[in-house]
């Protein structure tokens, strides 16, 4: 049984009577073994599934579902959390997000305290219950965001996840250095204007505050109804067809859906993962497409929450 609860998306909700949890004892540096998630999460009468390399994720959140789970959860990093996470919004079943992964871009941006791992597992017998949007891109579904360009490129580094910003600044330079070529996308913006020479796309599930873009916590929101567009152009390229005034290179906008163009195969980095896709991409949100429940524990809002919501469409800052 569920009841709304003051606030939009919000409702109390009688706990789940056969969940299911998904650990990946590695994300994090093995945070959830660290934690002892596993073993507290059977104390608290959860079915547990601890997930090995070269298992399909997607595959065990089927059989549990068709096992007759009525939640899933998953204790792992944000590319574990999408796979689970798109079972649960199909079947229309409520979703937990326990932070055991390395930045927890999801649990943040949730409101889900990534200090408090074990209290996170409160959520399957007393949490609050919101709806809350998903984004797909060509029907794959994400919760955070799909990067193409430079950051596509980056995640498919080695060293990308021991040195984030270090291999994004190193595959800049490549790409956008004298005589470097862009990856072939195109797109059109919210102003009509096409973007034939792009080194960055950044698609996110809501959009992100443009004063810290990336930074987990940063989106005001994930009920919004619209995704958040970021694009870079690369170095001496303009859209076209031109208009009055000077071009700036960068832009963000909001919109439900975006079209993208390109050359297959597209590499991507989707919720942190390297992903190849095919052309062309059709991305999409999904409003209220999914229950999540929050511990009481844990505020269940980000901390960029307070500040006003992003403008819908603005240049981003040179330099």
């Amino acid at each position: 049984m569920v009841s709304e609860l003051s606030g939009p998306g919000r409702r109390s909700s009688d706990p789940p009577q056969r969940p299911v949890l998904f650990v990946n004892p590695r994300s994090g540096g093995g945070t959830a073994a660290r934690a002892e998630v596993a073993e507290r999460a059977r104390d608290r009468g959860i079915e547990t599934v601890i997930f090995a390399p070269g298992q399909s994720l997607e595959a065990l959140a089927r059989e549990a579902v068709a096992n007759g789970a009525d939640a899933l959860g998953v204790a792992g990093g944000d590319g574990s959390l999408a796979v689970v996470a798109a079972a649960a919004a199909t079947h229309g079943l409520p979703f937990v997000c326990v932070p055991a992964g390395t930045r927890n871009h999801f649990a943040r941006d949730l409101g889900v305290d990534p200090h408090d791992v074990l209290g996170a597992l409160d959520a399957f017998t007393g949490g609050i219950e919101r709806l809350i949007d998903v984004a797909d891109v060509n029907g794959r579904l994400f919760l955070n965001n799909v990067s193409l360009g430079i950051y596509g490129d980056a995640v498919r580094s080695p060293g990308y996840r021991d040195a984030k910003m270090r291999t994004l600044l190193e595959t800049a330079e490549k790409v956008l250095g004298p005589g470097a070529e862009v990856p072939a996308l195109r797109l059109v913006d919210e102003m009509g204007r096409e973007h034939q020479h792009l080194a960055v796309v950044l698609v996110s599930n809501n959009p992100y505050t443009l004063d810290r873009p990336l930074t987990p916590g940063a989106r005001p929101a994930l009920d919004s109804g619209r995704l958040g567009i970021i694009v870079l152009d690369a170095p001496s390229a303009a859209p076209h067809p031109p208009r009055a005034g000077p071009h700036t290179p960068g832009r963000a906008w909001s919109a439900p859906r975006l079209d993208v163009s390109a050359l297959p195969p597209v590499h991507a980095g989707i919720d942190g993962e390297a992903i190849d896709l095919s052309p062309p991409l059709q991305f999409t949100i999904r409003p209220r497409a999914l229950r999540v429940r929050i511990s009481p524990r844990h505020q269940g809002r980000p901390p960029s929450a307070p500040l006003s919501p992003p403008r819908q469409t603005r240049p981003l800052p040179e330099g």
